[in-house]
């Protein structure tokens, strides 16, 4: 009859079990292993071992394997398959008084393991703390290098400085105490001509060559580089491609001395120019000012490019215009390059108008520094957009990059090389009224200097684009 044995303690030393007349050898067997597997290996090891640790001694030679009809005796219990079913026996010991117990895991009467069994009734839900092994957010490391935390905290500076300058103003505003001086200056800033004046007269060279600027250029890194010598008896326009997010480039190369403008271009002054409405915000205006910025209005222009100067009448002078504008960052996708040019000849006739020699300047990388909607997958978005530009003259391009802290989610632009090449100069002949068909073969000469720049280096500063320069619009 095959019943299961009832678990007991086992002495271990040898005097108590002579003492109980047990076998010197206390059962230890792996009884948890499939039967199949015990016969197979009871076959092929002569010198078998009690207990489970790698210490256990030898087994005693009174202990016998019999193998009759597929079963196994060890010590007074024997194992045997019938039907497919593993079965354990009582048997007694040699004396016939004893019963050894043993450690059996197979299920009463089913001949199935308890955990075979135990597993098909459980259903398990998902693990606990699952997607949280890796972040995917990287973030900043604690040992990052003084300079780069420098490099960080200037670009910050300037991308907040509006917002910053604006709420500092506000804030003086709702003290009471500085009433006097906010509401005098509010009216000169919103009656002052000094961003589309020409003079460049709050102008300062010594907060342009500032060392932070060179902090700020690093954290791309940024290079300016010359195609061809221009000399300061000429007066230019510089038309810079492309707009970008926010034209980092043409800020660190036009507005900043960090890139060595006097040094490339000496005797030429250069003003970056900016929307007009940006002369209208307290404080901030003053920053713009000081670093040399000017209104892109049409009257800013001109006057910049016939007054001052070596002579008088503007010789010597340089305004860098962003060409594509604010229609232009819409299409700012990184590894690809699409200018807004097609149908923008304004700077054209104002370098005829002046006298100002037209001078192309691709920038390398400032498309990458920002990831952006794409307009493809986001049609409604990207036509809202075109509606707020045509209505405010501005545009709100849904914008991401990186942040002070980490390297995914944030407003800061990546670290990203920025190349500035300056093409080599197209000179104009002035006319006060500008032929159209003059206008049309400068704007030809103008496009293909863009493109022999582009294909000049974009094996070396755009190894990574998806795909050629194209001129739209």
């Amino acid at each position: 009859m095959a019943t299961v044995a009832t678990l007991h303690q086992e002495p271990s030393l040898p005097a108590e079990q002579k003492q109980q007349h047990l076998s010197p050898n206390p059962y230890v067997d792996a009884a948890d292993e499939n039967v199949d597997s015990f016969l197979h290996n009871a076959r092929s090891a002569p010198a078998l071992y009690s207990g489970q640790g790698e210490d256990a001694a030898p087994r005693s030679p009174r202990r016998s394997l019999h193998k009759k009809s597929g079963s196994l005796r060890a010590n007074g219990v024997s194992k045997e398959k019938k039907d497919g079913q593993a079965v354990v026996e009582r048997y007694q010991d040699k004396d016939g008084e004893h019963l050894v117990s043993t450690r059996q895991a197979w299920e009463r009467g089913k001949g199935k393991p308890l955990a075979a069994r135990r597993n098909s009734e459980l259903v398990s839900g998902r693990k606990a703390g699952a997607g949280w092994e890796q972040s995917h957010i990287h973030f900043a490391p604690l040992s990052v290098p003084l300079k780069r935390r420098l490099q960080t905290l200037v670009v910050l500076g300037h991308t907040l400085s509006i917002a910053f300058l604006l709420g500092t103003f506000f804030l003086l505003c709702a003290i009471p105490l500085f009433w006097p001086v906010c509401v005098p200056y509010l009216i000169y800033v919103l009656f002052s001509s000094a961003g589309h004046s020409g003079t460049l007269s709050h102008r300062s060279n010594f907060l342009r060559s500032l060392p932070i600027w060179s902090l700020f250029a690093s954290y791309f890194p940024a290079r300016l580089h010359r195609s061809a010598i221009l000399p300061p008896t000429r007066k230019y326009i510089f038309g810079y491609h492309p707009h970008g997010i926010i034209s980092h480039g043409a800020f660190a190369a036009f507005a900043t001395e960090a890139l060595g403008f006097s040094q490339l271009f000496p005797g030429i002054t250069n003003a970056l120019l900016t929307l007009d409405s940006n002369f209208r915000v307290p404080l901030y205006r003053e920053y713009a000012l000081s670093m040399g910025l000017a209104s892109v209005s049409r009257e800013s222009c001109e006057n910049l490019l016939s007054r001052g100067g070596t002579n008088g009448e503007g010789m010597g002078r340089a305004i860098t215009i962003v060409v594509g504008g604010a229609r232009e960052s819409l299409d700012a996708q990184p590894h690809s390059l699409r200018l807004v040019l097609k149908r923008r000849k304004g700077f054209v006739k104002l370098a005829i108008r002046t006298g100002a020699d037209l001078v192309p300047v691709l920038c390398f990388g400032e498309n990458e520094l920002y990831d952006q909607v794409q307009p493809e997958q986001h049609p409604l978005i990207h036509k809202i957009q075109l509606i707020i530009k045509k209505v405010l003259g501005f545009t709100v391009p849904l914008f991401h990059a990186r942040g002070v802290f980490n390297y995914d989610v944030g407003m800061m632009p990546y670290r990203r090389p920025l190349n500035i090449v300056v093409g080599r100069p197209i000179k104009v002949q002035q006319a006060s009224k500008p032929e159209d068909t003059y206008v049309d073969e400068l704007h030809d000469v103008y496009v293909k200097e863009l493109e022999r720049i582009w294909e000049e280096w974009k094996d070396e500063f755009a190894m990574e684009r998806t795909g050629e320069l194209q001129i739209v619009e």
